[in-house]
């Protein structure tokens, strides 16, 4: 039912032409860049997407985007195509973004960017925002004592319960020893078979030789998301955000050829990013760095704390025509639309939260 009433209010939007105002107004409000986030490739409408943001904005690799954005043309000419830039970015480097998304770019002609986590890459494990339901789903015992509680994994509600945990230890930790300590006790005590299923593979990490191939066609651009996803704010040890954010840039210039030049925050919210971590990307020597905080970004905006906005396949895409024109965000400020202010800015956000990644 939810489901129905925000496409129903983002049609409302679109074809009464609000979207196309906001379009319009943002275009000539002077430079700005919009930038989508996803995640997943399949399982949704993606192809509509990318036809319906090909046809309404200039779709540029982050690099370039910001290159724009930040630089004036010293001939002081501009482009003639005068539609907002808009990147789509996806976080984390999940198979799908092969496997689909390449090759949706490659025949459509649209570039993206992908936020990569080398340490993934080398082990070839999964995510860790995905054990907890991974993990209670492939059990192979009845009963699970963890923290002093047993667990009766043919009971529902306790599954759940289970899955909860094992997510929120993962989440806090405060180092990714700890983390990966933590989730490989879990994996022995479930007694988890090491092998992946077959629908699986699209949630799994995507390879080198992917990364490559996508690297040299030019359609796909690369950014760092740290060595091993660790949300940076929970980490006590100020030596080991240095080393996520550094070592990240240094595998992946070392993998590509050539060095990145923008980091994507784990999670990505202030809460999950800190002074102290905005340092450590500053002096790992990156360019830019994003966030998931809302909003689309000028000239004006904050290098290292530049805003995107949550998309994801599931949503049909005349909700994503009313999230990149910026309505949702504009009318949730509006107290005297409390719907649209209570579920389209944590419709957003919830994509990240449900995902577990970014």
């Amino acid at each position: 039912m939810r489901r129905r009433i925000l496409i129903a209010i983002a049609a409302c939007f679109y074809y009464s032409s609000l979207v196309a105002l906001a379009r319009w107004l943002t275009a000539r409000a002077g430079p700005r860049v919009v930038v989508l986030i996803y995640h997943y490739a399949t399982g949704g409408d993606l192809r509509n997407h990318l036809l319906y943001l090909r046809r309404h904005y200039r779709l540029m690799h982050m690099e370039a985007a910001l290159e724009e954005l930040y630089t004036q043309r010293k001939d002081g000419r501009r482009t003639t195509d005068r539609r907002t830039p808009l990147v789509v970015t996806f976080d984390d480097g999940y198979r799908d973004n092969y496997t689909y998304a390449f090759e949706l770019a490659k025949e459509l002609q649209i570039p993206f960017t992908i936020y990569l986590i080398p340490g993934y890459i080398e082990s070839g494990d999964h995510f860790w925002w995905l054990e907890g339901k991974r993990l209670v789903k492939r059990a192979q015992v009845q009963d699970a004592i963890v923290d002093g509680r047993t667990y009766h994994l043919n009971v529902p509600e306790e599954r759940e319960a289970l899955s909860r945990l094992i997510d929120a230890r993962a989440r806090h930790a405060p180092s990714v020893a700890e983390r990966e300590e933590f989730l490989a006790s879990i994996r022995e005590l479930l007694a988890v078979p090491s092998i992946v299923h077959e629908e699986e593979l699209p949630v799994m990490p995507v390879t080198w030789e992917q990364v490559r191939e996508m690297d040299e066609s030019g359609w796909v651009s690369f950014g760092a998301h740290t060595m091993h996803h660790p949300i940076l704010s929970n980490i006590t040890n100020p030596a080991e955000v240095q080393s996520e954010v550094i070592e990240c840039r240094r595998v992946l210039a070392q993998k590509l050829g050539h060095p990145v030049r923008s980091l994507a925050y784990p999670v990505g919210q202030m809460q999950h990013i800190g002074e102290h971590v905005i340092q450590a990307v500053k002096q790992a020597g990156y360019e830019w760095a994003v966030t998931t905080n809302y909003g689309s970004n000028t000239p004006q905006s904050e290098r290292l704390l530049l805003n995107r906005i949550e998309a994801d396949v599931d949503q049909h895409w005349l909700v994503v025509a009313a999230e990149a024109a910026g309505l949702w965000g504009f009318f949730a400020r509006l107290r005297w639309l409390p719907f649209i202010r209570k579920h389209f800015t944590n419709a957003s956000y919830q994509v990240v939260q449900n995902q577990g990644g970014s």
